[in-house]
């Protein structure tokens, strides 16, 4: 890309730092909290007001009977879509709008958007509306110096990416939305910061796990036999026999921070004997179920039904050796991991815009977690994606999410410069 388009559209970004700011500010005051799902009707429509004033054509699409979706909080997704003069490729920004609870510890009110020190302060500021507003005003000024171009541009905000995005981006997907012929390129202004492209992310298995056992007084466990206990033999040989065996699998993708360059599992709840939803004293009893949940975290060198093998076997060992155990297994999520190859379209388009303006290579990465990019593979069979955006990622969740002013100026050029690529890929942009 020249340096006159790139001085121009940088140009047309800082004229619009003010509205950029407001911007992420508005979104913000939505408490689109997931779980349950609060304010996404509003703040898709919101969203659809913004891209309808400039010229887009804007559908609204629930995730009807997807997890969580109901009259009172309905999974209300916005897809904005603005034609071009001519034929060409559909390059498409996707931001989810849904936030995690803003939790304790914060020092100001994270549904406010307070603006101070060159930072915008809330929850979901750096995860993820200040990419989506970024990207907004990097189409704005896009148009601003294009009013004609070829192709399509889209922007979404979808909903319960936080909470697996079966309600947002994989219903879309299912509905045809991220395959092609109707989208070509697409970047998830994730927040991994602004000189660094993420390319996929590490593979995940959810699954729990039951114990079973015999239910019998308390004061004579002898009567039954306790799930609780054939539990902890789980945890115990998973201690020895698998963690130790995950932490010596590596890794070629380039995943951050380091510790996520190899397998990892976490014990995400463990529940067993009385029910945690009683604040009275419990009865004397044997539990006779006790449920764990895992979430292991695999690599792309690891086949996902060797992953499954390496739990269950052990499983099905303690069944062999200790008298009375007894399993179930049931899975509850599997999503394989995905990188993007460096050599594909939108890749090349947005380092290229990287080195622009930052004057240097970006850094390669892969999330350590998915996120919505999955299900544009895995339905959508669509590969050409990448996650860029604004703000640093281990803000996320935190208390003060912040994220700061210039960065999303910056990143909102970048992603101008690579949408002009990726639309002018065949022609010299300059000459429009």
């Amino acid at each position: 890309m020249t340096e006159p388009l790139k001085t121009r559209l940088a140009a047309e970004i800082e004229n619009r730092r003010d509205e950029l700011v407001a911007l992420t500010r508005d979104l913000i005051r939505f408490p689109t909290v997931n779980p349950p799902g609060e304010a996404y009707r509003p703040c898709a429509e919101f969203v659809g007001a913004q891209m309808a004033a400039r010229g887009f054509a804007i559908e609204y699409i629930r995730g009807a009977g997807t997890p969580g979706d109901s009259d009172a909080y309905p999974r209300v997704n916005v897809v904005a879509r603005r034609e071009g003069g001519r034929p060409g490729p559909v390059v498409h920004f996707n931001s989810h709008i849904d936030v995690v609870e803003a939790g304790h510890g914060w020092t100001v009110d994270p549904f406010e958007g307070v603006v101070k020190d060159g930072r915008v302060y809330g929850r979901g500021a750096c995860d993820m509306k200040g990419g989506l507003a970024a990207s907004i005003i990097a189409v704005d000024a896009f148009l601003a110096l294009f009013p004609e171009y070829p192709g399509a541009i889209e922007i979404s905000g979808t909903v319960d990416e936080e909470s697996g995005g079966f309600g947002g981006v994989a219903y879309l997907a299912q509905k045809g939305y991220f395959s092609r012929p109707r989208v070509d390129h697409v970047i998830i202004p994730e927040p991994l910061n602004k000189d660094r492209i993420c390319l996929g992310h590490r593979g995940v298995w959810w699954a729990e796990i039951e114990t079973k056992g015999e239910i019998a007084h308390g004061s004579m466990p002898f009567l039954g036999d306790c799930a609780v206990r054939h539990m902890g033999a789980v945890l115990s040989a998973f201690e020895d026999d698998l963690f130790p065996v995950l932490d010596r699998k590596q890794t070629r993708m380039p995943v951050v921070p380091e510790g996520a360059r190899r397998s990892t599992m976490n014990i995400n709840s463990i529940h067993g004997g009385q029910t945690d939803d009683y604040s009275g004293l419990p009865s004397p009893n044997v539990p006779d179920s006790c449920r764990l949940t895992i979430d292991r975290r695999f690599l792309l060198e690891e086949d996902i039904a060797e992953v499954k093998r390496e739990v269950v076997a052990i499983l099905e060992r303690l069944k062999r050796e200790r008298p009375k155990f007894d399993f179930s297994i049931r899975d509850v999520m599997e999503v394989l991991p995905l990188m993007t190859e460096k050599d594909a379209p939108v890749v090349q388009a947005v380092t290229q815009a990287v080195r622009d303006v930052f004057g240097k290579d970006p850094d390669y990465v892969i999330s350590p977690g998915t996120y919505d990019q999955k299900h544009m593979a895995r339905i959508g069979h669509l590969h050409d994606a990448i996650a860029y955006g604004p703000g640093i990622l281990d803000l996320a969740h935190k208390p003060d999410e912040w994220v700061g002013i210039d960065d999303m100026v910056e990143s909102a050029t970048v992603m101008a410069l690579g949408l002009a690529r990726l639309l002018f890929a065949n022609q010299s942009a300059e000459s429009e």
